[in-house]
């Protein structure tokens, strides 16, 4: 049976009434940063939130970065990586999206996430490649450490004392007997390797090129692991053979790679620094409006963000948790199903009074008998709708029921760069509900806006909807367990993003935005990308980033190359148009590759655009900037709190479930009872009635 308790009683429940009274809920137009958290699982919405999920006051670094490292595990399967074509290698590569969008990626772009995160809390990291295969390093007690959250592995030196006193390992981690000795960098594990094959030469193939360094013999070294045991892998370097992520037979958790692949891995024939251009800022903001409905399933439809023929479908489509080659995920605390999740976001919107407020734009337009016509029949009526998300879309759809005066017409519009430029997505030149896809215009993308241009006397709408697939991991959604489920609800505060993020690659335009999209002013750069032309001395690019009611911070993200140390980017804002700018954060030079995450609060009241300038130098060498974002947010005009009915559905033991609670306080936590094992199915939020 299924069981609720509220936090507050009777006396409580009249307060929330009487502090939300009928009257203030109806002026509010979207209730913003809504979440439901369960207890048996961790929030990773945002980087503050996944600091205090996973980072404890008093940890030393080295349990920082175990922290770090575990978090990848448990959020990312190695797998083919979701692209979106955003960055210069077109992956994704911000933890946060990773955790919350997608759940499966590789190796680039695992060591790029632990770097970002790493570099959040004040920790040196970098980034190396080795034989078809790319690791981070964390330093701690002035040594470099390699932790491997893609293939899941580290190396402990047994016989030597921990770099630090560390605290307890977490559950997690206990599950692999962690020896407690010091762990290695990319260096020394490759000395013990090629020390085995010093003694063992049989086992590697000399290069063609003299020149060149002998590698592992794949063949060989199959055949030495499958032995199984002291009579093979077990009797290979000792460094590896104390490894706990090992399982009996040789392979490593996830069962993608084993030890033969570890041995070629760090045969010591390829070791130089690279990092992709990583971003930062994304951030999970589930935003409400009335006739808004988001619902995420602990299921997908084989849709995902490559089905266009962009990339290869992930195996993490058909992952079973606890099973197979996703058996480990459990160790790490996933109780999801399976990891790749299809939701749905739907917004039928209210054409009544609450529209205007509702709207992004609402120009010469007037309700009539629950029509929205033109005010002024020989002008257009517009009306523009934005629909934000916080998962990736893959499909939509906008149905409009319209009724189509003589030589009038309803026509549609479509902008993905904040209203910067539209394409036209359909035309309506008769009467009745008529439905436009829109999937292949706002495929990839978490942002767009609608323009509807109402034209002709008697043209009027009468109805508008929107429905839209989108993807999202299943691994941090807020799932039940056996027994007393502890759940949080919380809104606010009430605030949305306008966000600027483009490919620096133009040869990605088709498949995204490119920066160019944001018509950005630009001076001494080349080759069509961000990259100071050599003979220059120095370069720049701004943009303009607009928001509609009072900006209250910025988050600036900036991945960049800068040789010379001489060299470097500044990051400066402007808010009087450009006149004056004030330096928020230095790119210094002496890199082949860095990221630099800010984050800007001191705005002046009242302020609702700005810009934003890098300005770099140059000296002989490439200086350019891999990958940059802006996220602007802003007080939501109409925003506040309104009761939100969260809907939990799932299945014990083949019996449907369902709990239904409206929250009517913008803090509350309630309890939901499982008799059994739950099988979890959907959670669904939206305003109630």
């Amino acid at each position: 049976m299924t069981k609720r308790f509220l936090t507050f009683g009777i006396l409580g429940l009249f307060v929330c009434l009487w502090a939300f009274p009928a009257s203030a809920q109806q002026n509010v137009a979207v209730v913003a940063n809504v979440k439901v958290l369960s207890d048996k699982v961790k929030d990773v919405s945002s980087l503050e939130a996944w600091k205090k999920s996973y980072i404890r006051e008093g940890m030393s670094d080295k349990d920082k970065a175990l922290a770090i490292w575990e978090t990848l595990v448990a959020h990312q399967y190695q797998d083919s990586p979701p692209s979106e074509f955003l960055n210069n290698e077109g992956s994704v590569q911000d933890a946060i999206k990773m955790f919350n969008v997608y759940g499966y990626s590789y190796c680039g772009v695992a060591a790029n996430e632990i770097a970002s995160l790493a570099r959040y809390v004040g920790l040196n990291c970098r980034i190396s490649t080795i034989v078809a295969h790319v690791l981070p390093e964390i330093e701690w007690d002035g040594r470099w450490h390699m932790l491997d959250a893609s293939l899941i592995n580290f190396f402990v030196f047994r016989d030597e004392p921990p770099d630090a006193v560390n605290g307890k390992f977490s559950r997690a981690l206990s599950n692999y007997a962690v020896p407690n000795g010091r762990i290695a960098s990319i260096e020394e594990i490759q000395a013990a390797v090629r020390e085995w094959y010093d003694a063992n030469p049989d086992y590697l193939d000399q290069p063609k090129n003299p020149k060149g360094k002998p590698k592992g013999n794949d063949a060989k070294l199959r055949k030495y692991h499958a032995e199984g045991g002291w009579l093979g892998w077990k009797n290979g370097p000792r460094l590896l053979a104390d490894s706990p992520f090992y399982g009996g037979d040789g392979w490593l958790p996830a069962k993608t790679h084993g030890w033969y692949s570890t041995m070629q891995e760090y045969d010591g024939s390829a070791y130089f620094p690279y990092e992709a251009g990583y971003s930062m800022g994304y951030h999970v903001n589930v935003r409400l409006r009335p006739g808004e409905k988001l619902i995420r399933n602990w299921s997908n439809k084989g849709l995902h963000v490559n089905m266009d023929g962009t990339g290869g479908a992930p195996g993490s489509l058909k992952a079973t948790i606890g099973k197979g080659n996703w058996a480990y995920c459990t160790k790490f605390g996933d109780i999801a199903p399976g990891r790749v999740g299809n939701g749905e976001l739907i917004y039928n919107v209210p054409v009544d009074a609450s529209l205007e407020k509702n709207a992004w734009r609402f120009e010469n337009l007037v309700l009539d008998a629950g029509t929205l016509k033109a005010k002024d029949d020989a002008r257009q009526g517009i009306l523009e709708i934005r629909n934000p998300c916080s998962y990736v879309y893959l499909k939509g759809e906008v149905t409009l029921d319209a009724s189509v005066g003589e030589d009038g017409a309803v026509r549609v519009f479509l902008s993905d760069n904040n209203g910067l430029d539209w394409t036209e997505a359909g035309k309506l030149e008769k009467s009745g509900e008529q439905k436009i896809d829109l999937s292949k215009l706002i495929i990839r993308r978490y942002d767009y806006r609608v323009r509807i241009l109402l034209s002709g006397k008697g043209t009027g709408l009468k109805a508008l909807g929107f429905r839209h697939d989108v993807q999202h991991s299943q691994r941090p959604l807020p799932a039940l367990a056996r027994g007393k489920n502890t759940i949080t609800f919380s809104a606010g505060p009430h605030e949305g993003a306008v966000t600027l993020e483009g490919s620096t690659d133009p040869n990605n335009r088709g498949k995204q935005l490119v920066f160019t999209d944001f018509h950005p002013e630009t001076r001494n750069l080349k080759d069509g990308r961000v990259f100071i032309d050599p003979a220059q001395k120095d370069g720049e690019i701004s943009y303009v980033i607009t928001t509609p009611s009072d900006m209250t911070k910025m988050t600036i993200m900036t991945h960049y190359r800068a040789r010379d140390k001489r060299a470097g980017w500044d990051v400066q804002v402007s808010y009087d148009g450009g006149k004056t700018f004030n330096s928020v954060a230095k790119c210094p030079g002496g890199t082949p590759f860095f990221g630099v995450f800010t984050e800007v609060t001191d705005i002046p009241p009242g302020t609702k655009s700005a810009v934003v300038k890098w300005t770099g130098t140059t000296f002989w060498n490439a200086t350019l900037i891999f990958n940059h974002r802006i996220d602007a947010y802003y007080t939501e005009p109409f925003g506040g709190f309104r009761p939100v009915k969260v809907t939990y559905l799932w299945e014990e033991g083949g019996i449907e479930k369902v709990d239904e609670h409206v929250a009517r306080a913008a803090n509350e936590v309630y309890t939901i009872t499982c008799e059994s094992n739950p099988q979890m199915k959907s959670l669904i939020v939206e305003l109630a009635d």
